[in-house]
């Protein structure tokens, strides 16, 4: 039996206390290497794509009809199974248990700066999704979802990264990515499980992203079924992708047709991307970032689900964290 999936992307018709300022080295991956994509990797083309985003490309994004993803990556129907190490963390927050499905984000903290609206062209069109600013070697990775950056078998173009973004103010600026990676299942055949991506992001004059905004934590292969907030900038009714939303519970195992997380969370498409973090605290408005946004079952729009970050996500990670940003 089949089951439609809605990503959470969206299209526009006309268009933690403390900051890590150093990437702890991450252990080494089994996992096969990511995919990769070279973005606006000179001036020129940089220019041309901060040319390109208006602020009425950006008011204007309208959800997209994403077709059903494929969920198996074996060719017998059944879903990829993210490959498992010893677990891998930067510094975590104390962690403050909450229940939120799905609203304004309001106490401030790290987390307003960091996570912020992604923004590219697909299929002619303009997208956008969600992302997040997380520590790096580099100081300039974005983690977000794989669709994020390439679906319907292109990557996709004019990528850019907009932090803190508030109704169409762009406070911290506007980052364009020199390259994208996802994993090498998303990239053949758009496994849901592995719906997993990284951009680097150039400098802005002279400085990096990280130097600017902070970087989240981020770990991999942790246990399942912990307390999580997830963050987004949600564009389709009731929301209008103006301002960050976020949702908070318990996540659950999905036992359907993925091996993600699942949380209650009422974001709808826009939020793709935004991340998913344990460990968070609401005063600091820092975490650790372990999933991200990723799809819904039409049949169960109160729950949202995420991948799991394993190998396959560390690899990307890693890649991604020592790519030379400039």
């Amino acid at each position: 039996m089949h089951r439609r999936l809605a990503l959470l992307s969206a299209v526009a018709l006309v268009s933690g206390g403390t900051f890590l300022t150093t990437a702890l080295p991450a252990t080494a991956s089994t996992a096969p290497p990511p995919a990769e994509e070279e973005a606006a990797d000179t001036k020129a083309e940089q220019g041309d794509v901060l040319d390109y985003w208006t602020k009425s490309k950006m008011q204007n994004a309208q959800p997209l009809t994403v077709p059903a993803p494929k969920t198996g990556s074996n060719g017998q129907g059944e879903p990829g199974q993210p490959n498992t190490n010893s677990p891998w963390t930067a510094p975590p927050t104390d962690p403050q248990a909450a229940v939120s499905t799905g609203s304004q984000w309001t106490k401030g903290g790290a987390v307003v700066k960091t996570t912020g609206r992604v923004f590219f062209t697909y299929q002619g069109r303009n997208a956008s999704c969600s992302g997040s600013a997380v520590t790096s070697t580099n100081r300039s990775v974005v983690v977000t979802a794989g669709h994020c950056v390439k679906m319907g078998g292109e990557f996709h173009t004019n990528w850019v990264f907009v932090p803190g973004y508030d109704n169409g103010n762009r406070p911290f600026g506007t980052w364009v990515a020199t390259k994208l990676i996802t994993t090498p299942q998303w990239n053949a055949k758009e496994d849901i499980n592995f719906d997993i991506a990284a951009a680097v992001v150039a400098p802005q004059s002279g400085k990096r992203l990280q130097e600017v905004v902070g970087g989240q934590g981020i770990a991999f292969n942790q246990n399942r079924r912990q307390q999580m907030y997830s963050f987004g900038y949600p564009a389709a009714s009731p929301y209008n992708g103006s301002k960050l939303i976020h949702c908070a519970g318990r996540a659950f195992d999905d036992f359907l047709l993925s091996r993600d997380h699942g949380l209650t969370c009422n974001m709808t498409g826009g939020s793709s991307g935004g991340p998913w973090f344990v460990n968070f605290n609401e005063t600091s408005g820092s975490g650790t970032l372990n999933s991200v946004n990723s799809f819904k079952y039409n049949f169960a729009p109160n729950w949202m689900f995420g991948p799991y970050f394993g190998n396959e996500a560390q690899a990307v990670y890693n890649e991604a964290q020592n790519t030379d940003a400039t």
